[in-house]
């Protein structure tokens, strides 16, 4: 038995649990409407079948009371079925007369029959309808079929002599036929139509409940995503500070740096650090609806300078950035277009140059809202152009968020951010932000 393992099931994730559940209110609402969808027509057939029926035999006793009325009292006060058999002598409808032989209402004699009915039923069927109502001292019908196959409706109408006592039996039983193969086809079409709707109809309704559920659940997959997106962009801002700080202590371990330096590293890192958790936050809060950008008027010429120097300060090569920046106020979060000017000058100082050559990259602020980050560098792929701006992209080939946040940040201020080939053969990215009226 030691050789022998059970094969566990792998965990759903949080994703797949949710479009489980989605599949089973699916499931739920197409069998709730199925099952109510399935009573009323059931309810619908049953109906039906008992209108029809109730059709023949009004007609059928209206036929049979017609020719009751026929009947005479004999000197004993009995009914005289002679001169009723005198004037049924019609083949159609076949009207057939029982009369009561005995104490026992069953014990039934036919009296009349006619000669070449129009619907011929066997003369067991005739005494078996006429026995039912005898018995029952009531109406009754029954669904029969000829000897050819035709359905008919057999209708067997009791009668009683004109001075009988009140705990006296009937004296016959009026027994007719009529054609009932109309109305059954007419029956059957109706069943299959019910059954035909009905089953498109569950077809319909597991399609909506489809749809409802999927915008029903729509919300916690967005926050599934979201939370995936979150946790993928903190991987990718924190790998760099982080590794860096492990390069730092190691090189301080081996006495290789002055201590006070390597402090004064330290703690800008986890500076840096905390500035990039703030900003992850920030942007989890916007993208999940439970926060809006702060606007606020932004001289941007000033921020984006800001943003030059400190990129210069902490460049490890002598790249060359420069800068034409005129007055410009925007309304717009300050944290959020920092992040994204800094995103596309980090872009432009890692991938716009060749290896072994400092960058060359020129930055330009005018007064509509407008910052331009243009280098010198190999330009955009053709195969990532399209793509440039989703997560995970960059156009270089490598993995990064770097430009999706920027795009991110300029839609979520109305504004834009495009990318193009520049006049000096690398590539220009436009951030576009609505300029603040003055």
């Amino acid at each position: 038995m030691s050789g022998l393992r059970t094969r566990r099931a792998r965990p759903l994730t949080p994703t797949e649990r949710v479009l489980r559940l989605r599949r089973r209110i699916s499931l739920l609402f197409a069998l709730t409407s199925a099952v109510g969808l399935i009573a009323m027509g059931v309810l619908a057939v049953r109906s039906d079948s008992g209108r029809w029926r109730e059709q023949l035999d009004h007609a059928m006793d209206s036929d049979s009371s017609w020719a009751l009325g026929l009947l005479e009292t004999d000197a004993d006060g009995r009914l005289d079925t002679a001169v009723l058999a005198d004037n049924l002598n019609i083949d159609c409808p076949p009207l057939t007369v029982l009369l009561v032989d005995g104490a026992d209402p069953a014990d039934l004699t036919v009296q009349h029959a006619p000669a070449e009915p129009c619907l011929a039923v066997s003369r067991g069927v005739v005494l078996e309808a006429g026995r039912a109502a005898a018995r029952a001292e009531e109406p009754r019908g029954f669904d029969r079929r000829t000897a050819d196959g035709t359905a008919v409706r057999v209708f067997a109408l009791p009668f009683y002599a004109a001075e009988a006592a009140d705990d006296e039996g009937p004296q016959g039983v009026l027994v007719t036929t009529a054609d009932a193969s109309a109305p059954q086809d007419d029956h059957r079409r109706l069943v299959w139509v019910v059954t035909g709707g009905c089953a498109v109809l569950v077809l319909l309704s597991a399609a909506v409940g489809h749809v409802l559920s999927g915008r029903a659940v729509r919300p916690a997959l967005a926050a599934l995503g979201q939370q995936e997106a979150f946790l993928a962009d903190a991987a990718h801002d924190l790998r760099t500070p982080a590794a860096s700080l492990r390069t730092l202590a190691e090189t301080a371990l081996r006495g290789e740096t002055d201590g006070v330096d390597v402090h004064r590293r330290t703690l800008r890192l986890a500076e840096g650090m905390g500035r990039l958790v703030d900003g992850l936050l920030t942007r989890a809060r916007l993208m999940s609806g439970t926060a809006v950008p702060a606007r606020q008027p932004l001289r941007l010429d000033q921020l984006v300078e800001a943003v030059v120097g400190e990129a210069e300060e902490s460049a490890a090569e002598e790249h060359r950035i420069r800068i034409q920046a005129e007055d410009t106020v925007v309304a717009a979060d300050p944290d959020l277009v920092r992040r994204a000017v800094g995103n596309l000058l980090g872009n432009a100082l890692g991938h716009g140059h060749a290896p072994g050559v400092p960058a060359d990259v020129v930055v330009t602020v005018t007064r509509d809202g407008t910052v331009t980050v243009e280098d010198a560098g190999p330009g955009l792929p053709p195969e990532v152009a399209g793509a440039l701006f989703e997560r995970f992209r960059s156009g270089s080939g490598s993995t990064g968020l770097g430009l999706s946040i920027a795009s991110w940040v300029a839609h979520a201020h109305g504004g834009s951010l495009t990318a193009g080939p520049g006049e000096r053969g690398g590539a220009r990215f436009v951030l576009r932000l609505p300029a603040r009226e003055r």
